[in-house]
């Protein structure tokens, strides 16, 4: 008996590994472009990703950022009260654009950045890392910044994996 379930268990153990493998290669684009591109994104910024496994970007600290329909690109609309509420992904004085990643100059002079011409900002309402209570605000103006859509993957949890042989010995 103890053979027979050592073999299943074994027998089991390839399915994943082989399961595995194409869970790796039908990788989304967007977390591709997380794995290859990460060291190319500011300072201070992750990609993070959601339990559906969408990928987002966050604050080093893990606190969602969002974009706002209403900018243009290369422009920000959120000012004021507004970026008191949404305060925006500001970029350091020596900070230098880098590939998708460019920096929007503000209305009073400061510099923010942007993926891929959306302005980026935080949300003050959101309380910890993971939050993304802002996502729909105002009508749905304001979205989690993602770097891709949802993935298209084959998601396995292992929670148990009992397996039983019929057979007597």
């Amino acid at each position: 008996e103890r053979m027979r379930y050592i073999k299943v268990l074994g027998v089991a153990l390839a399915l994943l590994q082989v399961a595995s493998v194409c869970v790796t290669a039908r990788m989304p684009a967007a977390a591709q472009e997380r794995e290859s591109g990460a060291a190319r994104m500011p300072a201070g910024v992750q990609a993070g990703e959601l339990l559906d496994g969408s990928m987002i970007f966050t604050h080093a600290t893990g606190m969602t950022l969002y974009t706002f329909a209403r900018d243009t690109p290369e422009q920000s609309n959120c000012n004021g009260n507004c970026a008191i509420q949404w305060p925006p992904l500001m970029a350091l004085a020596d900070a230098t654009a880098m590939g998708d990643w460019t920096i929007v100059t503000r209305e009073e002079g400061s510099r923010q950045w942007a993926y891929k011409g959306r302005p980026l900002y935080g949300w003050v309402r959101d309380s910890k890392p993971g939050d993304t209570t802002g996502d729909g605000v105002a009508n749905g103006a304001w979205k989690v910044a993602a770097l891709g859509e949802a993935p298209d993957m084959i998601k396995i949890h292992l929670t148990h994996l009992t397996i039983r042989s019929s057979e007597t010995p």
